[in-house]
């Protein structure tokens, strides 16, 4: 079998509305995660660890902040022309406006794809934190000749309503597709799970192309989960690959096999940096063999002075003096001065916590500052006053230049 050409297109341009206010400076893709990564870093990585190196990245929504990050931290190639990560802002070129769906991203840049010629185009989301060998799913979708190959991942049914729901034969053939069913067809052989759908894709070219011609001539929501992946089934060979046979090496025993969070909301956001932590962490970060690549960051060593941490991880250029933290991420650059108590707190870059404050399940966006004394997490009634409140109790405080940071220094 011939080598085959692979294109890269990921998906980076939702505004991530449940992540508010964490999205209301920069899109979901962008949002810091684990202490030095932006969520974007996990896919990135997947590609790269898997060299796939030709990538197109779709921007819409916020996307500065995105644009810069990458950057600053995936620039490839140089003279390599099929060694690139390049942004993709909306060109408008099929039509006026941004785009309207995940086809129709595509569908404005079929021009980056005549262009590139591949055998195969590679359509992943840009949302998700998880490892993958997306080689393993191309060997497959190769196997198979089939035009399109959907990656997919069994879900507890309760819990499965929010997802795209898949049936696949004894074959992995797929026969049957629902869009966030009310009731999910559990799976042949495995009660009390569905098969859901990750939102990544591989689809011979000479197969898409003309379906996505053909979507963007009729009204609709122009989605690759809602259009898309059904008409290809009624008249192409679709396939099913599942995550849970994906081998990731260096992965360690304790950890989760398969594991793949979409941190959509502020709890899977939280509960996600929670699952990094501990000393058998369900997702562990130190793997050399399969590494999550991101930014570069010039500052000092963490500087630790009298502060008792537990179960934590600690960024590059913090500074804490007679602190307390317990199972926290606290990211690079951060200033936690004398006294201050933390617990299952995610603190990303540049935040300043003042003296003897304490801290419980508190999310605090970059460059934010706690005042010295304060409680925060403790009292739901005074933070819903004063901070974001999520629905299971979780405190975000915003970033510097948000709305909702003027909102919370005029309440002060």
């Amino acid at each position: 079998m011939k080598p085959q050409r692979v294109l890269g297109i990921i998906m980076a341009g939702g505004k991530g509305e449940r992540l508010l206010p964490l999205t209301e400076v920069r899109s979901k893709p962008a949002v810091p995660f684990g202490g030095k990564y932006r969520i974007i870093d996990f896919v990135l990585s997947n590609f790269l660890n898997s060299n796939i190196t030709s990538v197109y990245v779709l921007v819409q929504y916020r996307s500065q902040s995105l644009i810069e990050h990458l950057r600053k931290s995936w620039h490839m190639g140089g003279r390599l022309s099929h060694s690139f990560v390049s942004v993709v802002p909306p060109q408008m070129r099929a039509r006026e406006g941004w785009y309207e769906g995940t086809a129709d991203a595509v569908y404005q840049n079929l021009n980056l794809i005549d262009d590139w010629q591949p055998d195969v185009i590679a359509v992943f989301g840009a949302d998700h934190v998880y490892r993958m060998d997306i080689r393993q799913m191309l060997d497959e979708h190769l196997d198979h000749d089939a035009d399109a190959t959907v990656a997919a991942l069994p879900v507890p049914a309760k819990a499965a309503t929010g997802f795209g729901i898949l049936e696949a034969d004894e074959h992995g053939r797929m026969i049957g597709f629902e869009e966030k069913p009310s009731a999910p067809k559990q799976m042949p052989g495995r009660p009390g799970y569905a098969l859901s759908s990750m939102g990544n894709y591989l689809f011979k070219t000479k197969a898409l192309v003309p379906i996505l011609k053909r979507d963007a001539s009729s009204p609709g929501t122009h989605d690759f989960g809602r259009n898309i992946v059904p008409e290809l089934l009624e008249e192409h060979r679709v396939y099913v690959y599942n995550l849970e046979h994906n081998d990731i090496p260096g992965l360690r025993q304790y950890e989760e096999k398969g594991y793949w969070r979409d941190v959509g909301t502020l709890e899977a956001y939280w509960q996600s940096n929670m699952d990094l932590l501990g000393e058998r962490p369900l997702f562990d970060l130190h793997n050399p063999a399969w590494p999550i690549f991101s930014s570069e960051y010039d500052g000092p060593m963490a500087m630790l002075v009298g502060t008792h941490v537990d179960q934590s991880m600690i960024g590059h250029g913090t500074r804490c003096v007679d602190a307390d933290i317990q199972k926290s991420v606290i990211g690079r650059g951060v200033r936690i001065e004398r006294g201050a108590q933390l617990k299952e707190c995610v603190i990303l870059d540049d935040v300043h916590i003042g003296a003897h404050a304490r801290l419980r399940r508190v999310i605090a966006d970059r460059g934010s500052s706690v005042p010295a004394h304060a409680r925060i997490g403790f009292d739901p009634g005074l933070d819903g006053r004063k901070f974001h409140l999520s629905h299971s109790g979780l405190v975000v405080l915003p970033h510097p230049s948000s709305v909702n940071a003027e909102l919370l220094r005029r309440v002060s």
